[in-house]
């Protein structure tokens, strides 16, 4: 499943928790109750406080900094709404304001240029860095979309949930649309740190803080001239920290922020049993096997798998072998989820898979076997494999299988955004990491799924997830993704499930070399 560093999401070792208080303090901009009372602006740029203490912990020469200048965009009585996609991925984005007039929607065309991926709009906010005798020591611009983990909202006449995802996407380069939004009355963090490798820092001290909207998204968006700057004060301060306190740090930093990687954060914890009792009601598998049809339902909702090229591929060596590591993703293009429980066999560590159909409304209309489950004891794993959903093949020259990966069964969840634009895809989808969707070794039924628009993107530093290239000969291979490999899953499409990425194997024994062909101008 689907990061700038080690994929599944890139995130800088500096640390920006604290949006879920930020959020809930926006009273304190006088942006809460007795702004419900008066019309309010169509987007409102506020900052929850002004003054914030940013905290560097230094442990062994790695430095965190907590970080949080406390900015939010806030929605008037309309949701703010953007829709961007691309019809391929050598074609530009194309982005579109959803707005309402008249009691009526309509989508209008943003300005070419304002949406160059799928981040968000870009350089939506300027902000620049003073230390305490004026002199600007740092200034940046960061990229809005609105969509965040620590959303609420505002005031009391705001409606009572939100729809909009929870993260911004972006991170798979073959994300094809995106839904970013705002709902009516609740707001959204701003990005306020840089998009850059390595660290953001700044030295103990006293800063002021100025961030501002850039006036092409003040005029769009409607937020009023006197709401278009906000001032903060920072005071960088020292923290001593013991060995404890660090791993607190840490793990505040893997927590549902806008980039964590899901199946790399319980992947690595190695004990999904800890995270079983953060499971839904709604993903709970029935207690009893169901009596499949004996056929499946004709016609109605299906869903329709895709792989997708494999991506960030690079070679790594251990034990005096070589190994070409590899991302892959599988998404949901139908129109249906695809939802398999599984039912385990009393004493055993394997569980009988289902799939179950649904009609138009919703309804569960049949079920079908779909093959097994198994439990998979291995470090970096701990939890129920689907076996039957895909398989990774490294192909020769010609096509034909040279290698197996070791990596054949699977968790499903839905990691990736990979187009939230097409009819009824699951903008929040509840089954997002292994704590919702692989199970302990102590339950006796589980619940995988993925929904339209979502992809379950596995990392190339997941255990079994590569191809041994020790004694291949140089030449020209291909990276096979192929789902739904027997064919045990009933969907629309079958001619989509195998996606091929080129890649050349040179260089001598001792020093193996990787050249990755671009795809649509996506590099390797």
């Amino acid at each position: 499943m689907t990061d700038p560093l080690k994929k599944r999401r890139r995130r800088s070792r500096l640390m920006t928790y604290g949006a879920v208080a930020a959020a809930l303090a926006l009273t304190a901009a006088g942006v809460g109750v007795a702004q419900a009372a008066a019309t309010p602006p169509p987007v409102s740029f506020v900052a929850a406080t002004g003054q914030v203490t940013a905290e560097r912990y230094n442990y062994d020469g790695d430095v965190y900094f907590s970080f949080d200048l406390g900015l939010h965009v806030i929605a008037g009585k309309d949701p703010l709404e953007i829709w961007a996609k691309r019809t391929g991925y050598d074609k530009p984005i194309v982005a579109e304001q959803t707005v309402v007039k008249n009691g009526k929607k309509k989508k209008v065309a943003l300005p070419a240029g304002l949406v160059t991926d799928f981040t968000g709009l870009k350089d939506f906010t300027t902000i620049s860095i003073a230390d305490s005798t004026g002199k600007v020591v740092t200034e940046y611009k960061t990229p809005f979309c609105g969509n965040t983990w620590s959303s609420a909202r505002t005031r009391p006449d705001a409606p009572a949930t939100n729809p909009y995802p929870t993260s911004c996407g972006g991170y798979n380069p073959f994300t094809l649309g995106a839904v970013w939004g705002v709902q009516a009355g609740w707001d959204a963090a701003v990005q306020d740190q840089p998009d850059q490798d390595g660290s953001f820092d700044l030295p103990v001290g006293k800063y002021t803080a100025t961030a501002t909207v850039n006036p092409a998204y003040r005029s769009l968006l409607g937020i009023p001239a006197d709401q278009g700057t906000a001032k903060v004060e920072v005071d960088v301060v020292d923290a001593e920290i013991d060995r404890a306190g660090l791993a607190r740090v840490k793990a505040a930093d893997a927590g549902p922020a806008v980039t964590e990687d899901e199946h790399s954060k319980h992947d690595a914890e190695g004990d999904a049993s800890k995270q079983v009792s953060s499971y839904v009601k709604e993903l709970r598998a029935p207690a009893k096997r169901p009596t499949p049809l004996a056929a499946t339902p004709k016609g109605g909702p299906r869903p329709d798998l895709r792989s997708l090229p494999a991506w960030e591929i690079a070679l790594s060596q251990e034990d005096g072998k070589t190994y070409v590591n590899f991302g892959a993703t599988v998404w949901n293009a139908g129109t249906s989820p695809l939802l398999v429980d599984g039912f385990r066999r009393s004493g055993t560590e394997l569980m009988d898979a289902y799939q179950y159909f649904f009609d138009a409304k919703g309804n569960q209309v049949g079920s079908r076997p779909a093959g097994t489950m198994e439990w998979d004891a291995r470090e970096g794993h701990k939890h129920w494999h689907f076996t039957d959903f895909a398989q990774y093949n490294l192909l020769d020259s010609t096509q034909k299988l040279a290698v197996r990966s070791g990596k054949e069964a699977f968790c499903l969840a839905n990691t990736d955004a990979v187009d939230f634009t097409i009819p009824n895809a699951k903008w929040r989808p509840d089954n997002t990491d292994l704590s919702t969707s692989c199970g302990a070794n102590t339950v006796v039924a589980v619940r995988e799924v993925l929904d339209i628009g979502n992809g379950d993107t596995y990392s190339q530093y997941r255990p079994g997830q590569s191809f041994e290239i020790t004694d291949l000969p140089n030449g020209t291979y291909y990276i096979q993704v192929l789902a739904n490999p027997e064919n045990k899953l009933a969907e629309l499409d079958t001619t989509n499930n195998s996606a091929l990425r080129e890649i050349i194997l040179g260089g001598t024994p001792e020093e193996r070399t990787l050249t990755v062909p671009p795809v649509h101008g996506i590099p390797g």
